[in-house]
């Protein structure tokens, strides 16, 4: 028994040093370019255009970091931090803000800088989070949210071509 217990230990220490060997000791993250964050603002504020409305919209990175600010002529100007919050939101949590509405009166929802209402989308192409963009000033979040992903679609041919 004891050796057989001995075998089974060097067999776990064998395989897991094969396992950490392989590991890099580095992470690579794809992020988008300012170019590609701007576009997605940019795309988000046209579609919502086309509806007669004017949004602020805010590109972040996967950790919820501001690329990009878009804020049409007549957006009102708490629509700044609310497409701030909802694009952080839907970042850290790697899922558009409208699946997270039903966690908005719990303890988690009620943390300060989270916005759990639509019109956050995370920028998802092929398997990749680059981010996400929120949508602010729409009289509905569901405008919010169209108008965003309108604004991922602009970039997402490019992205998966780039891979």
């Amino acid at each position: 028994m004891h050796f057989k217990t001995l075998f089974t230990s060097a067999l776990i220490i064998g395989l897991s040093s094969n396992v950490i060997a392989e590991d890099s000791p580095s992470v690579s993250i794809k992020r988008l370019t300012m170019e590609s964050a701007l576009a997605v603002a940019q795309g988000a504020i046209k579609e919502c255009r086309k509806q007669g409305v004017q949004i602020t919209a805010t590109v972040v990175d996967r950790n919820g970091t501001v690329q990009a600010i878009a804020r049409d002529t007549l957006a009102p100007p708490v629509s700044i931090d609310i497409s701030r919050m909802k694009a952080y939101t839907a970042a850290n949590f790697m899922a558009d803000t409208s699946a997270l509405a039903s966690r908005a009166n719990t303890s988690i929802g009620r943390v300060d800088g989270l916005v759990m209402s639509a019109g956050g989308a995370i920028i998802n192409v092929g398997g990749v989070v680059y981010g996400a963009v929120g949508v602010s000033g729409a009289p509905s979040g569901v405008t919010d949210e169209k108008c965003a992903k309108a604004g991922v679609k602009i970039i997402a041919e490019e992205l998966e071509m780039a891979d």
